[in-house]
């Protein structure tokens, strides 16, 4: 029986904007990790194209001669779609659907497309369209433009806007019935998270692929899916790490952070999030070896303020030390004297990170212990109902 075909890649050009005040070295590693994103989906990256410095177009986000430059691209590499870095707006992305030949995305649409692949649990499934629809619907006129534009002709008139308000009636119906089945299961999974209360918990975050399945393997044996490419995990994953005959505790694998992460995304996540906030200890793993560790930091940083979780415990876990130069190891060491520096995938380094993780828990525990104190202290001086002398 012959083998079936494989499936055609499709060929992708890539947009990028230099704003003011944006270095363009910034921009070539935000094209470099959507060429990434492009990749993860099944595309072939086959061109860039990036505006410097200067006003953007209200109507094309870029300016009129890089849309040419961007239509020219297009046809000399035979591509199949264009990706925009830049979120764009509905209007936009019509225009330039009606101006370039082939599909129009952003990444935040690429995000959405990686996750529906990689989502597998039910949970998963329907956070991620949740998500999609609530990004889908205000963008619903490029999809029945050909139809709005038919005017007059018998049996025509109007079928566009018909046509339109229907779906949007369907979709915001939908909505409402995966919002309802959401609900649903995250009282489910508060009620897993209660059964579980009285043993300590660590929770894995960190920027997308930078190694967190892999600790979770190293320290529990879990077998946790581990692939190079963003977004391998979307479900979370809660094992229990019990070596040497110690009290054990409950280790916490989540979704991956990244940069512009869609916050529809991040809104239908939340319950899979709460994972980490529940957790006594959140372990921010890095990647040592990456280029834009900075960017990482930070955009992982700015996530976790955004749910709140900003000055929860935390322990700093260096990967892939085995990537870095001597010389590079010995300054993040000396920048960053209280983290943890591994390769996870060298069993040697299993017992040490454990170590690291079991001393932050009693850090974390003594700091909880002193703001209990505090806060009775407070309590006592200033009795509720009461004031002070």
């Amino acid at each position: 029986m012959p083998a079936a075909p494989a499936l055609k890649r499709e060929r992708a050009v890539l947009v990028g904007l230099c704003r003011k005040g944006c270095l363009r070295g910034e921009v070539d590693d935000h094209l470099e990790e959507l060429g990434l994103l492009a990749e993860t989906a099944g595309a072939v990256v086959v061109g860039r194209v990036v505006q410097e410095r200067g006003p953007i177009d209200a109507a094309t986000l870029v300016r009129r001669g890089k849309v040419e430059e961007l239509g020219r691209l297009i046809a000399d590499e035979k591509a199949d779609l264009t990706v925009f870095d830049d979120d764009l707006s509905p209007a936009q992305a019509r225009n330039l659907g009606r101006t370039l030949p082939v599909k129009v995305l952003d990444r935040s649409t690429l995000i959405f497309d990686i996750f529906g692949r990689r989502a597998r649990t039910r949970e998963a499934r329907t956070q991620v369209e949740l998500a999609r629809l609530r990004y889908l619907l205000p963008r619903l006129t490029r999809q029945w433009g050909h139809l709005s534009r038919q005017e007059g002709g018998i049996g025509q008139r109007g079928i566009g806007e018909t046509q339109l308000e229907l779906d949007r009636r369907m979709i915001r119906a939908r909505i409402a019935r995966l919002a309802v089945d959401l609900g649903r299961i995250e009282t489910e999974r508060g009620e897993r998270r209660k059964s579980r209360r009285g043993e300590e918990r660590a929770a894995l975050v960190g920027y997308t692929n930078a190694g967190k399945s892999t600790i979770m393997n190293l320290l529990t044996g879990a077998d946790a899916l581990v692939e190079d490419r963003l977004f391998a995990t979307l479900d979370p994953l809660v094992r229990r790490c019990a070596r040497g005959g110690r009290a054990p505790f409950l280790l916490i694998d989540t979704v991956g952070f990244i940069r512009k992460l869609p916050h529809h995304l991040v809104a239908s996540f939340r319950s899979t999030l709460e994972e980490t906030a529940d957790a006594d200890l959140i372990l921010h793993v890095v990647d040592a070896a990456s280029p834009a560790l900075p960017d990482h930091l930070r955009v992982t940083n700015l996530t976790l303020d955004d749910l709140g979780l900003g000055q929860r415990p935390r322990l700093l876990v260096f990967n892939k030390v085995d990537r870095v130069p001597s010389s590079h190891l010995v300054r993040l060491r000396a920048d960053y004297p209280g983290a943890a520096f591994i390769s996870a995938t060298d069993p040697a380094c299993a017992s040490p990170l454990e170590t690291s993780i079991r001393a932050a828990f009693g850090s974390a525990a003594l700091e909880r212990a002193r703001m209990s104190l505090a806060s009775g202290a407070a309590e006592a001086a200033f009795p509720r109902g009461g004031a002070a002398s």
